[in-house]
């Protein structure tokens, strides 16, 4: 884990802006699309070790919706904020727990 480092990447999906942070070893365009497409819901993430993950390419993302996919190193540019998490999208009842 030496060489690895944190990268920020921002991408649009349908519009709607969203950004992440990796810990990889090395960043280009070509992995930047396939780890916004990864967290956008369309990408297979490859489990540990496994490397013959056919990659998604900018122009199969761009067909599910992605788009304007940036990358940089943290530490570079503005600072990363995370966006606010609406607990009521991720829940059916709106109430956090079982005993809620």
């Amino acid at each position: 884990m030496a060489g690895q480092q944190l990268y920020v990447i921002e991408y649009a999906l349908h519009g709607e802006y969203r950004t992440f942070i990796i810990r990889l070893e090395r960043m280009d365009n070509a992995a930047a699309w396939h780890w916004a497409s990864c967290d956008a819901g369309v990408g297979i993430i490859p489990r540990f070790g496994q490397h013959s993950i056919k990659k998604v390419s900018r122009p199969m993302a761009e067909r599910y919706g992605l788009s304007d996919v940036r990358w940089r190193p943290s530490g570079q540019g503005p600072e990363f904020v995370p966006p606010p998490v609406d607990v009521k999208r991720f829940s059916s009842s709106g109430r956090c727990g079982a005993d809620a």
